[in-house]
Parts: structure tokens; C-alpha cells; sequence
């Protein structure tokens, strides 16, 4: 590693400021050719608001749907290591490569239906227990209290820690010798585990560094939910008698979801899709016992370099989360008022 110094600072400064100026001067000659083509070629009254979005309509472009287009012409390509350059592009390419990711092993041992169902069992216990702890704990916040600022400061922690250093630290934390875990068990009189060499237990302990760090963030998320909910309403449900469940039931439920909907599908996307957690804390785990989709596409791409067949898997993972997210918001509707509901 170089050491830093002042010159190295320069030079990197220079850099991003050459990099500020070639932006600016787009955005600038953007706005110059919008401003020709809607106002003093179209006549177009309203072009303000469009002159306004097309910065962002182009960064958008630029920074997702053209990747996006370039995934998916790799996908219909035979692309690897040994074809970097001078690969083909074609429909047996990509009907070939999308069969391989149901019928070829992902990695050495495991095939594509092995991983999606550990994929499943993974995102669903995140997804229940992040929901679940979230909503007991904002609901517990949501009461007067003492010292309300300091327990949603702590309890912020795990979210507001760059998941990285979290995971790097829970990995030192499950060490079999000198890990907290395993001496705190021993503590209680129990048998330390094989927390890295065990398959079962090296999921287990991913599992429970994800819930720790994806708990606060639903927790904030309903707690604005319930902060926006009138308490007229259960003013009126108390003087008609209704006990506190059934004021859960029919009060907090339904205008908590369209604010449980969109942090649902968000938590589902993010933890099928989550990378850092489990390549840092197990790198796949023993014999790719925590690998689950996303952690074996990383591994085909950049230690098997399979790089169309990458492009490939990497659309049926899209496409499995945008057929969830579609499904789930029909049948939640929770993308409707309470009176819609």
C-alpha cells in the first residue's frame, strides 16, 4: 500500500474536480439543446419542468438502464475468461445459459434449486424477525416514556454502523477460541460451537448478524408509521369498548400498511440480495453452506469467470424479486388509503 501523501492528495483532488467539470459541463450543454429544441423550436410552454428532470432522466440512463441493456446482451452472449475479446452474441448463447443456471451446479457443489430454497429460508426468517422486532420495539417507543431519546439513539446503532465494519466485527465475535459467543456460552455452561467449520451453525450465525442490523431500520420505519396515526382514533375505539388487541387489529394494522408494504418488499429485496453479511462474516461458509443466489453469482463471475452465464442468473434473480414485488402489492394492496382497503 502507498503511503499517502500530499502530492497523492493533490492529485486525487484534481481528479474529482476534473470530474465535477466534465459533469457540469454536460448537464450545462444538455440544458442548452433542451432549452433550444422545447422553447424556441417546439414552442413548448412547459418546459421548465421537463428541462428540470432531464438531468436526472440522463443519470438514470446512464447509470441503470444502460447497464441494464449491456446484462442482457451478455446474457445471450458466450462470454468468459478465455472469450473476453472476441466472444458471440446470439439466441443459443442465451437459451443455453439460462438453462444452465436450473440444470449446471452454480458452484463446485451446489445447484441453482439447493440455493434458492436456502436463499428462501434466509430472506424469510430476516424478513418475520426484522418485521416482528421492529414492530415491538416501535410500538414500545411509541409510549411516553423516560429517556425516549437515548433508547432510539441505542437501538439506531446496529443500522447506523457501515455494515461492513459490523460484519468484519461479528466475524471476530464468533471465533471458537477467542470469540465473545462462544466464551459467553461457555460462561452459561454450555459447549462452545464450531461457528465458521459447521455448516448449520455458520447459517445460524449469519442469520442472527442480520437481524441484528436490519431490526432498527424497520423499527424507525414504523415508528414514523405510528407517530402519523391520529389518536382520536383509538379515543373513539376505547369509548365503544374495544380492548387493546382489538384496536391492533382494526386501527394500527391498516394505517400502518402502506408503510409496512413498501419497507416489506424493500427488506425482501435487500436480504435476498444481501452480499456483505455472509461473504464477510463466512465467505460462503464451509463447503458453501451459507452461499445462498446472490454470494454464488458473485463467486461465477469472478473466480469461475462465467461471465455470460453470470449475466444470465443475474436476470432470473431480477425477475424472481419483480414477480415478488408485483404479487405481494396485489395482494397487500398496501399501496391503497384505509378507505380503499
Amino acid at each position: 500500500m502507498l503511503p499517502l501523501t500530499w502530492d497523492i492528495v493533490v492529485q486525487g483532488i484534481g481528479e474529482v474536480g476534473k470530474l465535477i467539470f466534465f459533469v457540469a459541463v454536460a448537464v450545462i450543454s444538455l440544458e442548452v439543446v433542451a432549452y433550444l429544441i422545447l422553447v424556441k423550436w417546439l414552442k413548448f410552454k412547459n418546459a421548465l419542468p421537463f428541462m428540470l428532470m432531464l438531468p436526472a432522466l440522463a443519470g438514470v440512463a446512464i447509470l441503470i438502464l444502460y447497464p441494464f441493456g449491456f446484462n442482457i446482451y451478455l446474457a445471450f452472449s458466450n462470454m468468459s475468461m478465455y472469450r473476453f475479446k472476441e466472444f458471440s452474441v446470439g439466441w443459443q448463447y442465451g437459451i443455453s445459459n439460462l438453462l444452465d443456471v436450473f440444470r449446471v451446479p452454480v458452484l463446485q457443489r451446489v445447484t441453482f434449486f439447493q440455493l434458492f430454497l436456502r436463499t428462501f429460508i434466509w430472506t424469510a426468517i430476516n424478513v418475520v424477525f426484522h418485521v416482528l422486532g421492529g414492530l415491538i420495539l416501535a410500538i414500545l417507543l411509541n409510549r411516553p416514556m423516560r429517556g425516549k431519546a437515548i433508547y432510539r439513539t441505542l437501538l439506531v446503532v446496529p443500522w447506523a454502523i457501515p455494515q461492513v465494519i459490523a460484519a468484519l466485527a461479528w466475524r471476530c465475535e464468533f471465533h471458537y477460541q477467542y470469540g465473545f459467543v462462544n466464551i459467553l456460552l461457555e460462561k452459561l455452561g454450555l459447549r462452545a460451537v464450531q461457528w465458521m467449520s459447521d455448516p448449520f451453525w455458520a447459517f445460524i450465525a449469519v442469520v442472527v448478524v442480520n437481524i441484528w442490523l436490519g431490526i432498527p431500520f424497520m423499527m424507525v420505519t414504523i415508528l414514523g408509521g405510528l407517530q402519523s396515526i391520529s389518536p382520536d382514533y383509538y379515543d373513539a375505539a376505547q369509548i365503544d369498548g374495544a380492548s387493546g388487541w382489538q384496536q391492533f387489529r382494526f386501527i394500527t394494522l391498516p394505517l400502518l400498511n402502506p408503510i409496512l408494504t413498501p419497507a416489506i418488499i424493500l427488506g425482501v429485496i435487500w436480504t435476498f440480495n444481501n452480499f456483505n453479511v455472509i461473504y464477510l462474516v463466512t465467505g460462503g461458509g464451509p463447503m458453501e453452506g451459507t452461499d445462498i443466489l446472490v454470494t454464488s453469482l458473485y463467486k461465477a463471475v469472478f473466480e469461475f469467470y462465467r461471465y455470460g452465464f453470470g449475466a444470465a442468473y443475474s436476470l432470473v434473480i431480477f425477475l424472481f424479486l419483480l414477480v415478488f414485488s408485483v404479487i405481494y402489492l396485489r395482494i397487500s394492496g398496501g399501496f391503497k388509503g384505509a378507505w380503499e382497503a
